[in-house]
């Protein structure tokens, strides 16, 4: 147990050191979110070109890893959606941003260090799989159902499944993540390899996404916070650390996952909340203070339980 808790307590201590950098005042958070952005368009993407270029994949299909997460994470969404609407007495907006934050993990910023710190090489190529549909599919869970509850409760029709899912068609092929991706794999069909130089560059990058996505995240959580709907928070908090890791672990022996590809997608499933749930309540305006106060709750908790899943699983 003390060498799982040597690999997952750096993740969480460079959380901390980005809140201390902004607490303390050392830094303004605006630096947090350049960070960030640099996180996200530069470093990550290369990190998952990288990943995905020089994969072996074995022959292994992706869809019952698929299967696997997301059947979890309906399991999941629907509990964080029950609890809101029929426990708590929310409306349908409420139980769709309680879906989203029960459901929606930190695969970026969090599950990427933690993977690549405790599984390894293989472990990255799961999550990388997993990330290839991971965005896709929850904002366009998250954007529908959302638009489907605010037009319910106003009275009105639904708006053009079309419509909106080319709206988001048009922002994921725009996305980074996507792109890098995409790119990666494009070169991994195509048999070519990147000219040392260009690896070397690329690998230095990739090599500081984990720390600078780390250090951003901490940054970041100085505007979250808890504000308020604790009672929703500590379920839905309770549900994203412990009811999705332990669905996806269920579903990885019953479909018979390897025991990489299972720590990984269990470990990455176990991370706090991301901070998708706060831009899906910026976007539709409702939730704020639900979604910021389970990314901050989960975020809190999230070393002891993330420990716990690693020793669970022998990572």
């Amino acid at each position: 147990m003390s060498a799982i808790i040597l690999d997952v307590l750096p993740i969480f201590i460079l959380i901390l050191i980005g809140w201390v950098i902004v607490r303390s005042g050392l830094m303004a958070s605006n630096v947090g979110e350049a960070l960030s952005e640099f996180v996200f368009k530069i470093a990550v993407p290369l990190l998952l070109f990288r990943t995905i270029a020089e994969a072996d994949f074995h022959g292994a299909s992706p869809f019952r890893l698929w299967i696997v997460y997301f059947s979890g994470v309906a399991i999941t969404w629907t509990a964080g959606h029950i609890a809101a609407t029929r426990l708590f007495g929310r409306d349908e907006r409420i139980g769709v941003l309680a879906g989203v934050s029960s459901a929606f993990a930190n695969n970026i910023f969090i599950g990427l260090p933690l993977v690549e710190r405790t599984v390894g090489d293989e472990g990255l190529v799961a999550l990388s799989i997993l990330l290839a549909v991971h965005l896709p599919v929850m904002m366009v869970a998250g954007t529908v159902l959302m638009e489907h509850a605010e037009r319910k409760i106003a009275g009105k029709s639904d708006r053009s499944m079309v419509l909106v899912l080319r709206q988001i068609a048009v922002n994921l092929v725009r996305n980074p993540l996507v792109i890098g991706l995409a790119a990666g794999m494009a070169m991994h069909l195509s048999g070519l390899t990147m000219p040392t130089t260009v690896a070397t560059v690329v690998g230095q990058i990739a090599g500081i996404a984990g720390p600078a996505a780390l250090i951003s995240l901490g940054m970041a959580l100085e505007r979250y916070g808890v504000s308020g709907n604790l009672g929703i928070a500590s379920v839905t908090s309770t549900l994203k650390l412990l009811l999705l890791p332990g669905c996806v672990w269920a579903a990885s022996h019953l479909l018979g996952l390897s025991p990489e590809w299972t720590a990984a997608i269990v470990l990455t499933s176990s991370v706090p909340t991301g901070v998708n749930a706060w831009l899906i309540a910026n976007r539709f305006g409702v939730g704020h203070s639900l979604a910021a106060s389970t990314i901050t709750v989960t975020t809190a908790l999230g070393a002891i339980t993330v420990s716990l899943w690693a020793y669970f699983l022998g990572a």
